[in-house]
């Protein structure tokens, strides 16, 4: 901001600063009680220290391809491919029993055959202990694709994966495209 000080300079300068101190008063807030804690969300070191197991995407698992019909393979007859990025998790105790919330970020990119419309992607999730299945969910994921241009990002999450709770840090968390059916 430019100011051309003339005759009577000191007081439109001193006009100028005054405005400036009002402004940056008024978009700063109130800093004290801004930065007080909030005892509600404080965390405990035991939750800090509390296990949750690793997640990953499991080889082979992170793409998904779908083709016209009869085109299966056809690089010119792809309708979408999706892909698995990144997942992450977290866990919560109470009464025995381990909450997990697991979540992967993923992206469709339309084909050459794509188009506007719904998707829907074969997402499973499981937990497992050594060879012990402990948990196995397959869900269709629906994402709306608006875009045939461009990629459409979302974010897939199951929030109540339910486990006994561990009594050793051996288990393992997978996600992961799926088109078998559904475990029971």
């Amino acid at each position: 901001m430019g100011v051309t000080l003339r005759r009577g300079g000191i007081v439109a300068g001193s006009i100028v600063t005054g405005f400036m101190l009002i402004a940056a008063g008024c978009q700063s807030g109130d800093s004290v009680t801004r930065n007080v804690p909030d005892k509600s969300t404080q965390i405990t070191e035991s939750e800090l220290r509390a296990y949750c197991p690793n997640v990953a995407l499991r080889e082979g698992t992170s793409a998904f391809s779908t083709f016209e019909k009869g085109g299966d393979g056809d690089p010119s007859k792809v309708i979408y491919q999706a892909s698995l990025s990144q997942a992450t998790r977290a866990c919560t105790y109470e009464g025995g029993t381990m909450t997990i919330k697991a979540a992967v970020a993923g992206r469709i990119v339309p084909g050459p055959v794509g188009k506007a419309g719904t998707v829907s992607m074969p997402i499973r999730v499981a937990v497992v202990r050594g060879g012990d299945v402990l948990y196995s969910q397959l869900h269709q994921h629906q994402v709306s694709v608006t875009d045939t241009a461009a990629a459409t990002q979302f974010v897939f999450t199951d929030p109540a994966i339910n486990i006994p709770q561990p009594e050793q840090r051996d288990i393992m968390i997978y996600i992961g495209f799926d088109e078998g059916p559904p475990s029971r």
